[in-house]
């Protein structure tokens, strides 16, 4: 039966307007006379008048039209004469919001979606109102948990969880209870209200300014000691030596070349970190950005006498994503296969095309460990497109392939040439994998060399 109000206070006729009107009207004009001979009064004479208008406005108005909550039938409410504005408010609110219906407290499939918001639709990709089983939706046992209590026990509750897939997202879910009297006539007993809140800004900046802390007071501790040193010994006895003198300050150089690059990896990570769940909207030629990296790179090959040797379509490969990003990732993989190539040697570098994600992360090493470092969330019709980069230097057991994108991890035994690196290349190479949705895997054996694989997902042709 449909929700009964309580009645309604009774409309104000045309002579009793008239009468308080003029009422109020006398009462004004008598504290104006009053305020003029007291002058000492007039703040509370002023203050008397607003209140006689106020009180005179509020006996002349009209009641509203009280809200008629009728038997729901298509999941719709009639909410009166304001039904059309709370329902914009509803739809245009950012964050996801869901009206739960609890049915039986004992039953778990009877948790309902009653009504879903335009966020909320489009975040869980939900048809129509978005009705449906709350557990097809979110599966977060502890806002399940929560989402009982409200609708049984009356009990507010706020849970922080992590959401799936391959971008992580921060979420805090706040679960409210809704009057009894709402619950009535949607035909499901309880009803609660479910809002989620992405919050994985704030963690991710919070967690940015964690890890850049301990990371750079980590690395940069030994640099800076071997700075000191060198300082104190060209403060000594070497100051008069010009041999010394210019060893020590060579080492000092290289010592703040690697310090300068530290800074900027770390600020280079953690930017990309923070806005990883962002997916990059840009078109980028993949070809000609992979040819961009070896003609900067060449230079740096001819003094290792180290041949780069790049088989790259000549129609391009058009993919979805940021282009200085998308460079960062070919030149890391092509400077991580210059560390570890000898005198010589020859790094390969090529692009497959119109690759689906089962081929773009498969193996390409017949006799070698593979290992997926990022894959993406799998999307039907989906391609991608494949940059490779192989090298034929010492190779990695299995058991270093996990741990191959993890801040400053160095394969023991290794040696990387002359010029050491940051140990942040392949870290920076996973995020921005992850933030454009695509896969990286790497193949390896010890006296094989490495392949690793970053595939990207091709941007719609502009027939599409």
């Amino acid at each position: 039966m449909p929700y009964e109000h309580p009645p309604s206070p009774v409309a104000p006729t045309a002579t009793s307007r008239l009468w308080t009107a003029g009422a109020s009207g006398v009462a004004v004009v008598v504290m104006a006379v009053l305020a003029v001979m007291k002058p000492e009064l007039a703040g509370w004479l002023a203050a008397g008048a607003a209140a006689v208008i106020l009180a005179t406005w509020l006996v002349n108005r009209t009641p509203p039209t009280p809200v008629d909550i009728s038997d729901l039938d298509g999941g719709v409410v009639d909410l009166g004469p304001d039904a059309a504005l709370l329902g914009d408010v509803f739809e245009a609110l950012d964050d996801p919001l869901f009206i739960i219906s609890g049915g039986e407290a004992d039953d778990i499939a009877g948790r309902r979606i009653a009504l879903a918001n335009a966020a909320a639709r489009d975040l869980f990709r939900l048809g129509g109102t978005g009705a449906g089983l709350l557990v097809s939706v979110i599966r977060e046992p502890r806002v399940l948990e929560a989402v009982d209590e409200a609708l049984f026990d009356g009990v507010p509750a706020a849970v922080d969880y992590l959401g799936g897939g391959a971008q992580e997202r921060h979420w805090r879910a706040m679960i409210r209870p809704l009057p009894a009297r709402q619950a009535h006539d949607w035909g499901g007993g309880a009803l609660a209200l479910l809002a989620l809140r992405d919050e994985t800004d704030v963690r991710r900046m919070e967690k940015m300014r964690v890890d850049f802390l301990a990371n750079a007071s980590h690395e940069l501790r030994t640099p800076l000691a071997s700075l000191s040193g060198f300082i104190e010994t060209l403060k000594g006895h070497a100051k008069d030596d010009p041999k010394a003198r210019d060893k020590f300050l060579d080492i000092m150089a290289v010592q703040a070349d690697r310090m300068r690059r530290l800074v900027a990896d770390l600020l280079s990570l953690s930017r990309i970190e923070l806005n990883e769940h962002i997916a990059p909207l840009g078109r980028v030629n993949l070809a000609r950005a992979t040819a961009d990296v070896v003609d900067a790179v060449s230079v740096i090959s001819r003094e290792r006498q180290v041949t780069i040797q790049a088989d790259l379509p000549h129609g391009g490969a058009a993919v979805i994503g940021d282009r200085d990003e998308i460079a960062q990732v070919v030149q890391n993989l092509i400077d991580n296969a210059l560390k570890y190539s000898s005198a010589g040697g020859a790094i390969e570098v090529g692009i497959e095309i119109d690759r689906t994600l089962d081929e773009a992360m498969a193996a390409r090493m017949a006799d070698g460990n593979r290992l997926s470092l990022a894959t993406p969330d799998r999307e039907a019709g989906q391609r991608y497109a494949v940059v490779t980069v192989q090298d034929h230097g010492p190779g990695m057991a299995r058991e270093h392939l996990p741990r191959l994108t993890e801040r400053f991890y160095r394969v023991e035994g290794q040696k990387s040439g002359d010029r050491q690196g940051t140990g942040l290349g392949l870290a920076i190479v996973r995020h921005i994998i992850i933030r454009h949705r695509g896969g990286l895997s790497v193949d390896s054996a010890p006296g094989q060399g490495a392949i690793f694989a970053a595939c990207f997902p091709l941007a719609p042709t502009s027939e599409g």
